[in-house]
């Protein structure tokens, strides 16, 4: 008899809980990426950098210390993260291809959610775009993903011709040393204008499920921000990275993307572009707070994931290199801050090493929806729950060209790289003793053990 009762208490309350987390009752997700960041932010330690409100994010989150992208390009991390599959797997090693050429018959994170009833809407750049090329474009989208899309085009996009551009021997705007203090007011700029379409969307549906997508195109070159964002970096404080030209030496040659070391830039060009990088940040920030805001206003705060993250990290001049294409720390870390409604470890930092491909099964268990199979990657629930959880999983990144091939396995201590194999050289970083990656260590005996055992993760990636 007791038996039976128990039964229908079980029963009758999971009967009830289901019929309020009914439609109403689900989890929303608002997802926001930026564009070539690096994680020299306030939240990361990096108290110079005006990044309130990624760092108001992150008291509210769970700040991910150790997080990695798959390929330090837009378009293959891009198609990696929604996919939730290596580079390897989607077959996009650049800028040019889909990954539905490779995987016809994907379903995408946010194709995911719209299969199971949410409104999934993309505002500006989440799969790949030429910037500042195919702003106020498709660009390299995947309609089936989404409901709806808006590809805002702002001032910046207008008033292109005024670009100060310290490297035109490229050819490539978008992958230029590039800049410009913008006139106008933050909303006339084409990341102005992302918040604003991305708040008319959380008001327009904030009583159904949604996954609404917030793509911010800087701080990506051309590094464009209204000029009071300048104002917070008095040029006479922007410094560049001091190492010892020595250690260069240790580095294989095929690590390096940028020829000649910092594009053979006077030092004056290079802060002068280092604090117009810095202002987009900080003008890039101030867009995420005024998502942040409307969150606030809305009260969305209770039934509403929120996802923070770049698609890659960005260099500044470390190891006299600049921007991505490369495996040193700066270029594979992103930052990554996840809040979900009522987790215990909101408000810590996890120090685990983990991936970009994460975020694919971490959202669809938060929101329990059925994954397909075929990821890559493992929910980070563990980490939401307990930010020190027992997590045993490396971290890969690769560069893939016809020119440079490296591959690089990232562990809470150790950053080991091989290029070609190991034929064109190899890397190893003690991050304990060596976080900026100065002293290479491959070649040294005593680590020996430690460069078998990297090697070994590396194989069976």
């Amino acid at each position: 008899m007791k038996k039976i009762i128990v039964f229908f208490f079980v029963f009758t309350f999971s009967t009830v809980c289901f019929v309020q987390a009914g439609t109403s009752g689900r989890k929303n997700v608002l997802f926001i990426m930026s564009d070539d960041l690096t994680c020299a932010l306030g939240a990361y330690g990096k108290k110079e950098m005006k990044t309130p409100n990624i760092d108001r994010l992150a008291k509210r989150g769970v700040l991910f210390e150790r997080a990695y992208c798959q390929l330090p390009l837009c378009n293959p991390s891009r198609a990696s993260l929604m996919t939730g599959r290596r580079p390897d797997t989607t077959k996009v090693w650049a800028n040019g291809n889909s990954f539905r050429q490779a995987l016809p018959d994907v379903v995408t994170l946010p194709e995911l959610f719209k299969k199971n009833g949410y409104f999934s809407a993309r505002v500006g750049k989440i799969y790949h775009y030429g910037v500042p090329g195919q702003i106020g474009t498709d660009g390299l989208d995947d309609p089936q993903s989404w409901n709806l899309v808006i590809n805002p085009k702002g001032r910046d996009k207008a008033d292109e011709a005024q670009v100060i551009n310290y490297t035109p021997r490229n050819g490539n705007l978008g992958a230029s040393m590039s800049w410009m203090a913008a006139e106008g007011s933050d909303r006339e700029q084409t990341d102005g204008k992302v918040a604003t379409e991305t708040i008319r969307l959380l008001e327009e549906h904030q009583d159904k499920p949604f996954f609404i997508a917030a793509g911010f195109y800087r701080p990506h070159v051309p590094a464009i921000a209204p000029k009071k964002y300048f104002d917070l970096y008095p040029l006479d404080n922007v410094s560049l990275p001091e190492a010892p030209v020595a250690h260069l030496a240790q580095i294989p040659s095929m690590a390096f993307h940028v020829r000649p070391a910092n594009y053979g830039l006077d030092d004056e060009k290079l802060r002068n572009f280092k604090r117009a990088y810095l202002a987009s940040v900080s003008f890039m920030d101030a867009q995420v707070g005024r998502l942040l805001e409307a969150m606030d206003r809305l009260q969305l705060w209770e039934n509403t994931i929120v996802v923070f993250v770049s698609d890659h990290g960005w260099l500044l001049g470390e190891h006299s290199q600049w921007q991505k294409q490369m495996l040193f720390e700066e270029s594979a870390r992103v930052p990554m801050i996840i809040f979900a409604p009522g987790q215990p470890a909101n408000g810590r930092r996890s120090p685990r090493t983990v991936e970009m491909i994460d975020i694919y099964p971490t959202l669809a268990e938060l929101c329990g929806l059925a994954a397909p199979e075929g990821f890559e990657g493992k929910s980070l629930l563990p980490l939401l729950t307990f930010a020190i959880a027992k997590w045993d999983r490396p971290a890969f990144t690769q560069v893939t060209t016809r020119d440079r091939n490296g591959r690089s396995v990232r562990t809470e201590r150790w950053r080991y790289t091989e290029w070609e194999g190991g034929k064109a050289g190899a890397e190893l970083y003690d991050h304990w003793w060596d976080p900026r990656e100065m002293k290479n260590l491959a070649k040294n005996p005593r680590h020996a053990e430690t460069v078998a055992e990297m090697k070994r993760l590396l194989k069976g990636q």
